[in-house]
């Protein structure tokens, strides 16, 4: 397919969002990848073979959000942007009692608030191309797991933030979609989890031993689930789907644990659903 689209991919330089930049770019989008190092950017434009163009970006940055809107404005012309690709994200892991408020803080500013930045940044290139926007979601998103709360709590957010936006802007054209993928083999608790609970933990030892064991039996549960994730590839395909749809849906599932758990859980008694939790996460 040769598809001369824009599209532009935030969070793009690992995980989901390279998956995403070069599975567009190799079904003939025209895909502007946001990054946040230039490095980054040139590995990525190399794998690709220079069919993706990287832009800084950095979502937390309303000065570098408004340069690379300028910037892909004036390349885009009147043709617009096809598509935006909210993936940029963090994950915070750590009891929520220990977890240090600038932690809470960059969990909601990177997951929500930047998402929302971006989108309101690049509304009017979408408008132009009666464009699409697609919000990376998850499972975590319908249910929560201990130790992952402010994580949980920030996918949340985005159903909700999805929902909103999709009524408020259907009148002009611009479609919204959250795509919810369960488990995916991805980097980004390796790259947050060691980190964030060595964090909570410096904050109080005696508090900290409260939690220590729980959460050794977590640390082992991701390692395991990370270890048996279906490929972020998948949920490329599932963005592309929504990207070249007809009638693009508001939601999309990845993987069988979302069509099943993020289903039937949030209609599960709260006990009955935080017993069956511990058991399988914690191991109680």
């Amino acid at each position: 397919m040769q598809n001369s689209k824009a599209v532009l991919v935030t969070g793009a330089s690992s995980g989901i969002g390279k998956e995403c930049a070069l599975r567009l770019a190799s079904s003939g989008f025209r895909v502007f990848a946001g990054v946040r190092k230039n490095e980054d950017g040139e590995r990525l434009r190399a794998e690709a073979s220079g069919a993706i163009t990287p832009i800084l970006l950095d979502v937390t940055d309303s000065a570098s959000i408004a340069e690379a809107a300028e910037r892909m404005s004036r390349s885009l012309g009147a043709g617009g942007l096809h598509g935006l690709v909210n993936n940029a994200g963090i994950a915070v892991a750590g009891p929520l009692e220990m977890l240090p408020a600038e932690a809470l803080r960059k969990q909601f500013d990177v997951n929500v608030i930047g998402q929302i930045a971006v989108t309101q940044a690049f509304l009017p290139m979408l408008r132009a191309a009666r464009g699409r926007i697609i919000i990376m979601g998850s499972i975590l998103g319908k249910l929560a797991l201990p130790f992952v709360g402010a994580y949980s709590a920030a996918k949340f957010a985005l159903e909700a933030l999805a929902e909103a936006l999709g009524m408020e802007i259907r009148a002009s054209g611009v479609s919204v979609s959250i795509i919810e993928p369960g488990n995916i083999a991805t980097p980004i608790w390796s790259k947050s989890k060691s980190a964030a609970m060595g964090a909570a933990g410096d904050l109080n030892v005696k508090k900290w031993d409260l939690y220590r064991a729980a959460a050794e039996s977590f640390q082992h549960y991701t390692d395991d689930a990370s270890a048996n994730g279906i490929p972020a590839s998948r949920v490329a395909l599932v963005v592309e789907k929504a990207l070249t749809a007809r009638r693009p849906r508001s939601r999309y599932t990845v993987g069988w644990d979302s069509r099943i758990l993020g289903r039937v859980a949030p209609l599960a008694p709260g006990r009955l659903r935080q017993w069956i939790i511990l058991k399988v996460v914690l191991r109680k």
